[in-house]
């Protein structure tokens, strides 16, 4: 079974966790311009990212098997780094770090999640439309010309 878990101080699986995200981006590897910002992670990063942010791990069998990084916006509980092994992908586990995040959004007073998605990933486009997110924007990293990616947002109740 698998238990979804606050990450806090005394949290030690930096490791582990920097793979875990780094396998779990790994196959937009030459799909998506510009590459992932996972690829600029470091473990520093990551440690920091953790205690400025609400994030979430998922364990199953004492392995870290995914992520979600919660941001608190003026209008949006941005929703950075979802991330779920390879192995572990397809069955319900990004929804259930979904569910926790929605969970912070109301504790905290926002009204909806809000997430980017690369403009190539449209499996990933597809997955948060059926998750309930709706497209809002699209977007353009510095120095490009085109839509690089798009803005998706989730009202909660």
């Amino acid at each position: 079974m698998t238990e979804i878990i606050r990450i806090g101080p005394d949290f030690q699986r930096w490791d582990e966790l920097f793979a875990l995200i780094l396998s779990s981006f790994a196959y937009m590897d030459g799909v998506i311009d510009p590459p992932s910002s996972a690829n600029r992670l470091t473990l520093a990063a990551l440690a920091f990212k953790a205690q400025t942010e609400v994030a979430f791990t998922a364990v199953e069998d004492g392995k870290l098997v995914g992520c979600v990084f919660c941001k608190p916006e003026d209008r949006f509980l941005y929703i950075g780094k979802l991330a779920v092994s390879p192995a572990f992908q397809g069955k319900g586990l990004g929804r259930k770090l979904l569910a926790k995040a929605e969970r912070v959004a109301h504790q905290r007073g926002l009204p909806a999640l809000r997430l980017e998605t690369r403009i190539e990933l449209v499996g990933n486009h597809a997955t948060f439309g059926r998750w309930g997110f709706k497209k809002t924007a699209e977007n353009r990293h510095a120095g490009f010309d085109r839509t690089t990616s798009i803005e998706m947002q989730k009202r909660i109740a």
